[in-house]
């Protein structure tokens, strides 16, 4: 029962990666996300449904390219404005990151290979295994990691669908709301400032690496504390 379990979610892993990347392939999505403006030509293409497409692709491309979400993010947020750019972007891409990850948990090893690189496996796997909440949390919160192929070695840790979802849902919204508020023009900043930003997400994505251990133990020590507290 289990073997043909796995073999059903195989099978429809198979026609989602073949068929979403036929599709992608086929109405020319590769080579329309060289710039946002063709990025943006490409979802325009599709009107009436441009709505309903730009979810789609940004669904498969959670699972099938290595294409970061927050560029989709910000040519949705020139087509359809910051906030229902981010409302699709954040339900596709909360939608992908848990369909990778329960696809990696069930089928294993062989699925992550196919689509993680041995290399980028052997960077992220030691780390995952020893301090994936932390990890993914802070991974999730900065534009410098693949977040979409963390979701697949995710998989393969001991770390629980819930315990996952819950970091998903609090920390990726935050960068799909900033690119979406840029595409949009909600937000306007020049080059220069984006600079001392991402060396500030760096020095605080090290100091959590380092130090995240102790303060989830912190945090849990008080949660603990307050609900002996209430109980006496």
């Amino acid at each position: 029962m289990k073997n043909r379990r796995k073999l059903l979610i195989l099978t429809a892993a198979l026609l989602l990666l073949v068929g979403g990347g036929w599709f992608l392939y086929g109405t020319g999505f590769f080579q329309a996300v060289v710039s946002l403006d063709t990025l943006r030509a490409y979802i325009v293409r599709f009107a009436p449904y441009s709505h309903l497409t730009f979810f789609l692709v940004q669904l498969l491309s959670v699972v099938l390219a290595p294409i970061p979400s927050n560029i989709t993010a910000a040519a949705g947020g020139l087509l359809f404005g910051t906030w229902p750019a981010f409302l699709l972007t954040f339900g596709a891409v909360t939608a992908g990151s848990l369909l990778t990850f329960s696809l990696a948990r069930v089928l294993g090893r062989d699925f992550a290979d196919r689509l993680v690189s041995r290399k980028l496996s052997e960077k992220y796997q030691n780390t995952l295994r020893t301090k994936a909440p932390v990890f993914l949390a802070l991974a999730f919160l900065f534009p410098f990691f693949p977040d979409d192929m963390l979701c697949i070695l995710a998989g393969l840790t001991n770390l629980s669908f819930r315990h996952f979802a819950v970091i998903v849902l609090l920390t990726r919204p935050w960068g799909l709301l900033f690119a979406s508020a840029l595409g949009g023009a909600t937000l306007n900043l020049p080059p220069w400032a984006m600079v001392p930003i991402g060396l500030l997400g760096l020095i605080l994505f090290l100091l959590g690496l380092k130090h995240g251990d102790r303060l989830e133990e912190m945090i849990l020590r008080r949660l603990k504390e307050r609900k002996v507290g209430e109980t006496e």
